[in-house]
């Protein structure tokens, strides 16, 4: 079976609700953390672009009883009033994919003011209690520096991911780079805990081995995941122009990699 497909990314859930996990928005994972057990699976959505794809995600979720969390950017190809409402409606949470520092060039204050207004507007649409930083990997400013000298919580925000998950108590995955070994090649999305589970055989490439280490019980019993549904596909054309597009943009990430 090709790998990020609508199927393949269905056979990563039912392998996953037939192995006992529990699925939790991240808001409702921070307010759970005191008192989780057993296995939880925590399913991030950036929407990087094409959110009818992330509503295709959210339809299924639904179906199965799932409650996933889906970032909107403040951009055009992100920003699909309709979409952000339905999903909202499925029972999902909404949240916003931050870049503000990028998109004020730098200026910390003006960045602000930004994200201020993208927020406002955003809970128009969903309530929205999260955030997460989009990393805009042609940028030179790192969206999170932001946070330097401002607080996200002054605004009502709970959590942002690379803030506020314990990553030695919380496995993670992300697509990045259209593949499960994406911070190979990733600018800002991954986590020093990175290299102790390779250490550990905890990496993958393919969705398949990951379904196989649910099935197999080698996945640990808290993760959360990062999917950006635009790269996820069933169309034989849009598969292919996704697999080059994304093939490329590794190789320049590569480099920038690399040279930092």
């Amino acid at each position: 079976m090709p790998d990020f497909t609508l199927r393949s990314y269905q056979s990563l859930l039912e392998a996953l609700l037939q192995n006992d996990y529990r699925f939790l928005t991240f808001r409702d994972f921070i307010a759970s953390r005191p008192n989780l057990q057993g296995k939880v699976a925590v399913l991030r959505h950036d929407v990087d672009r094409l959110p009818g794809h992330s509503l295709r995600f959210a339809l299924f979720q639904h179906q199965k009883g799932i409650a996933g969390s889906y970032y909107f950017r403040a951009v055009p190809e992100s920003w699909d009033e309709a979409v952000i409402r339905q999903i909202a409606s499925l029972g999902h949470e909404v949240g916003y994919h931050y870049e503000d520092l990028t998109l004020a060039g730098g200026n910390t204050t003006k960045a602000f003011g930004l994200f201020t207004q993208h927020l406002e507007a955003l809970r128009q649409l969903a309530p929205v209690s999260t955030i997460c930083m989009h990393g805009s990997p042609r940028s030179r400013h790192d969206s999170r520096d932001l946070w330097k000298h401002n607080d996200y919580r002054s605004l009502g925000i709970v959590a942002e991911p690379y803030f506020d998950v314990d990553f030695d108590r919380c496995f993670y995955l992300t697509d990045t780079g259209r593949r499960w070994d994406g911070f190979r090649v990733s600018v800002r999305d991954k986590v020093p805990q990175q290299e102790a589970w390779i250490a550990q055989g905890l990496t993958f490439r393919t969705t398949s081995q990951i379904v196989k280490a649910v099935r197999s019980g080698v996945l640990p019993h808290r993760v959360m995941f990062t999917f950006h549904p635009q790269r996820w596909t069933s169309q034989p054309i849009e598969w292919a122009r996704e697999w080059l597009f994304q093939n490329m943009k590794n190789s320049i990430k590569r480099f920038f990699v690399s040279s930092t």
